[in-house]
């Protein structure tokens, strides 16, 4: 395990940020890696 960096995070705001995104409203987007499945 090891914490996350901001390029973890960096697909998850690129995919908000384009038009396959447009059906995505008033969600949370965890990423995690899964440590809350866990």
């Amino acid at each position: 395990n090891r914490m996350g960096s901001p390029e973890d995070l960096a697909g998850a705001a690129y995919f908000l940020c384009t038009d396959e995104a447009s059906w995505v409203t008033g969600q949370t987007l965890v990423v995690d890696g899964g440590t809350t499945f866990r």
